[in-house]
């Protein structure tokens, strides 16, 4: 077969599973686990860290001896009602736990304590951005607490299954959403939005690589106009968002190729290679799970008042929605700009101070988004080892904004010296390196009579009407001025005495 007639086939392959693909309808609802940031496990005074050895951070009460009994964590009820509060949920007064009863080589005691008939929290949403840059909201169908359990390992010894029991017993809030989702891009986009919220309210790290926060996607199929969702398939093990959306086109794919083939789908937990980039069957779930809940007898019922929320409300930090909001709507900033200045919580803060102490909030934001960003990126740095404190920055950008140096030498020449002078005033270097801009006429025709004298050929070009050259004689005045004429000042002159040539 010719290249040609391969590319041919192949283009229409892909024509064909195109035009296939718009007759069904995507249906995704993700379920996330987020390890709560807590100092001890839910239930015990086990120390909860990541990364300790094997087995360390375990207890009679996380191993599940006989006689042991659970304490409740109460910061894990603070944390749950603050995401409830963050995604607008209904916060029930009254809850039990109960125990989900199954049986893993990681799970001491055999089963699970976890919330059943009483979520801390149900409805809500989490909005997110569309791919047409506009908002959706994606409902909730619960929140609830539970433990964790802990880790098998597999790819440490050939022939026997490790358990680390350390994760046992870690708090988890698991959040549910409605099966709203219609995209891999929008499962992508919620549980972006999920990390930064947990994120900023300081729930959980959000490091999938870490297994901090996983993800199960149930994602079916169907066609376009029916009334009953499709055969729903479940998708495990997946350690980042991106491959989350890796897992969700594969299945979708795979989903429509079998009922165009007019196959059967099953309803199954399937697992994600993510070298290979497909789904493969782990086990089936044609049959539901009989868990045996029954009410945990050694927790005390949780009872939540109204004056608990509203002290838990005042304490909420500012969410990336409302940061967001501010920034369009009060600031004047471009949506593009609000998404870069919130996606990260102290990125914001920081931010936060700077406007405090400049009302120039576009230069401010071009900063914080280039310089600033571009100096944490290169040397693998969070904000918080950020050597300059807002009020530098603020007092670079009166520099800029009073006209004495232009936002080039701000950027290029002024910020290197204050990361390398962090307490040095800008204007102290601006004065030591001799960057301060000339604005009197006399030295700026002084300039511009250079730049005409050397360019005579380009004059009469001007001259004969190509006035766009313009830009090429302010780029030759930047250079003789060496950088420290007034371009707005200069401009303005370099045009009137052209024109007085012609």
């Amino acid at each position: 077969m010719s290249v040609e007639w391969m590319l041919i086939t192949y283009s229409s392959k892909l024509i064909t599973q195109k035009s296939v693909r718009k007759k069904y309808e995507v249906v995704i609802g993700l379920e996330v686990h987020a390890q709560m940031l807590t100092k001890s496990k839910a239930y015990s005074n086990d120390v909860n860290e990541f990364g300790a050895l094997p087995n360390t951070n375990v207890s009679v009460i996380s191993l599940g001896h006989p006689g042991t009994l659970p304490v409740m964590n109460k910061k894990t009820i603070e944390f749950a009602i603050k995401l409830g509060l963050a995604c607008s949920a209904n916060i029930a007064e009254n809850q039990y736990f109960a125990r989900k009863n199954y049986f893993y080589p990681d799970l001491p005691k055999g089963y699970q304590i976890t919330q059943d008939k009483t979520p801390i929290c149900t409805g809500g949403f989490i909005e997110i951005k569309t791919e047409d840059d506009g908002f959706k909201k994606i409902g909730l169908t619960r929140i609830h607490m539970e433990e964790d359990a802990g880790k098998s390992i597999h790819d440490v010894d050939v022939f026997d299954t490790l358990v680390d029991l350390n994760r046992a017993g870690v708090p988890l809030l698991e959040i549910v959403s409605e099966p709203d989702l219609r995209s891999s891009q929008e499962a992508y986009n919620y549980l972006t939005e999920v990390r930064k919220l947990l994120r900023y309210l300081e729930i959980c790290d959000g490091n999938m690589e870490e297994g901090s926060m996983r993800c199960d996607a149930n994602i079916s199929v169907m066609l376009y106009g029916a009334d009953t969702f499709g055969t729903k398939v479940e998708v495990k093990n997946m350690n980042s968002i991106k491959n989350v959306q890796r897992a969700i086109e594969f299945e979708i794919d795979r989903q429509i190729n079998a009922l165009e083939n007019g196959e059967a789908l099953t309803q199954e937990t399937r697992g994600f290679d993510a070298v290979k980039g497909t789904t493969m069957s782990m086990r089936s779930k044609e049959a539901a799970n009989d868990y045996r809940f029954f009410p945990e007898p050694d927790l005390q019922p949780i009872v939540v008042t109204k004056s608990q929320i509203e002290l838990l409300k005042a304490e909420m930090p500012a969410l990336p929605k409302d940061l967001f909001e501010k920034y369009t709507n009060v600031l004047g900033l471009s949506k593009y700009d609000a998404y870069n200045l919130t996606d990260n919580k102290y990125i914001a803060l920081y931010f936060e101070d700077l406007i405090k102490e400049t009302s120039n909030y576009k230069t401010a934001a071009n900063i914080m988004m280039g310089e600033v960003k571009s100096y944490l990126n290169q040397n693998g740095l969070e904000i918080e080892d950020f050597p300059l404190t807002p009020t530098i920055l603020a007092e670079l950008i009166a520099l800029i904004d009073a006209g004495k140096i232009s936002t080039s030498i701000a950027n290029q020449r002024i910020f290197p010296e204050l990361i390398i002078n962090p307490t040095e005033k800008p204007l102290e270097i601006a004065s030591r390196l001799n960057l301060i801009q000339e604005s009197d006429e006399s030295s700026l025709k002084t300039y511009i009579s250079q730049v005409v004298s050397e360019n005579p050929a380009e004059i009469a070009r001007y001259v004969g009407g190509e006035k766009q050259l313009l830009g090429l004689f302010m780029g030759k005045l930047m250079k003789v001025s060496g950088g420290k004429a007034d371009p707005k000042q200069a401009n303005l002159l370099m045009r009137t005495m052209l024109d007085e040539l012609t």
